[in-house]
């Protein structure tokens, strides 16, 4: 999985020889003049964001568990994204799994959490993004086409998406319990077995998201989040400095960056597709003017930091626990 991801990008890259050429020695000289110190500096950035979740995760425990472990939460997360860099998609329900075993609450209940997860960094991710847009409408850039396809049709998304985001919240807020009620009595007619199921899967997972009725809980997980994301700047800060002597980006340059690839890696770019990498090489050449060469080494060691990083201390973490990584990948499909 970790190989392809890398491959896609080089691949996406060199499709553009016939038109550009491609040298693979400025791409290793750009690697090799890189400042490590800022290498690091971007680890401890990602390493928080993981500590970072665990508290915001522990906040839609409270309803189930007053004062959850945020050890058990910091190692669940950990060992969940090393899950999610070697399985892919499937491998994020193992950090749902790990929390409702480690800290003994139903499996539902953390699905429920997951989803909010979602939901809350979805949101984060279009208000980056709309940041984005915006800096570029006021200065008047004018992007290549496939670029442009993501600004033109990003434009619209992002108010649609934005309002059925913040409804859904809404609705999960107020209206999850009279659901479960009503989604209880609709299944009455069920022999007594599998109703009994029913009725636990929809209780647990309306504990999940009881954490939203409580404004202080809102407005705890919207402070993490907005924590979150700023960590995940400093990152990218971090790694845009490592590359200072051949890229120059700003602050506001990075998080219009940050805008653009948080957004084009969760949809389908015509003639591209999706991916992380590709979106950032396309990014960086179309809007910052970076040359092919260092374009995609900067995309490629973004996605090593961000993602890849983080595997051997996962895998560290799951020996030391006694894992059963072939189990927890079957727990991850079976889930999704």
């Amino acid at each position: 999985m970790l190989a392809v991801a890398a491959a896609a990008a080089l691949v996406w890259a060199a499709r553009q020889f016939d038109t550009r050429g491609f040298d693979w020695r400025l791409a290793a000289s750009s690697v090799a003049h890189l400042h490590w110190g800022w290498l690091v500096a971007s680890c401890a950035f990602i390493a928080a964001t993981y500590y970072g979740r665990a508290l915001r995760w522990a906040v839609f425990l409270k309803p189930l568990k007053a004062h959850p472990s945020i050890s058990n939460l910091f190692s669940a997360t950990v060992i969940g994204f090393t899950a999610i860099a070697l399985f892919g998609r499937p491998g994020e329900f193992v950090r749902p799994y790990l929390i409702s075993v480690k800290e003994k609450v139903p499996l539902p209940s953390q699905l429920a959490a997951w989803l909010l997860e979602r939901m809350f960094d979805l949101l984060m991710a279009l208000l980056v993004f709309s940041f984005a847009l915006t800096r570029l409408t006021m200065t008047g850039a004018h992007l290549g086409g496939r670029l442009g396809w993501v600004l033109e049709v990003g434009g619209k998304v992002v108010g649609v998406v934005c309002t059925l985001v913040f409804l859904l919240l809404l609705s999960m807020r107020h209206l999850a319990e009279p659901l479960r009620t009503r989604l209880t009595r609709a299944s009455r007619f069920l022999p007594e077995e599998k109703f009994k199921r029913i009725e636990l899967l929809l209780s647990s997972f309306a504990q999940g998201v009881e954490s939203t009725r409580s404004d202080g809980a809102l407005l705890l997980v919207l402070f993490y989040s907005l924590v979150e994301w700023a960590l995940i700047l400093g990152c990218y800060w971090c790694l845009a400095r490592s590359f200072s002597a051949i890229v120059s980006l700003s602050w506001i340059d990075v998080l219009v960056f940050l805008g653009f690839v948080s957004f084009g890696s969760s949809i389908q770019i015509p003639g591209i597709g999706g991916g992380m990498q590709v979106v950032a090489i396309l990014v960086l050449t179309e809007l910052f003017h970076v040359k092919l060469e260092l374009a995609t080494s900067f995309a490629i060691l973004i996605w090593i930091m961000t993602f890849v990083v983080v595997v051997p201390f996962g895998l560290l973490m799951a020996v030391r626990e006694g894992l059963d990584w072939r189990k927890l990948r079957r727990v991850g499909r079976e889930t999704a």
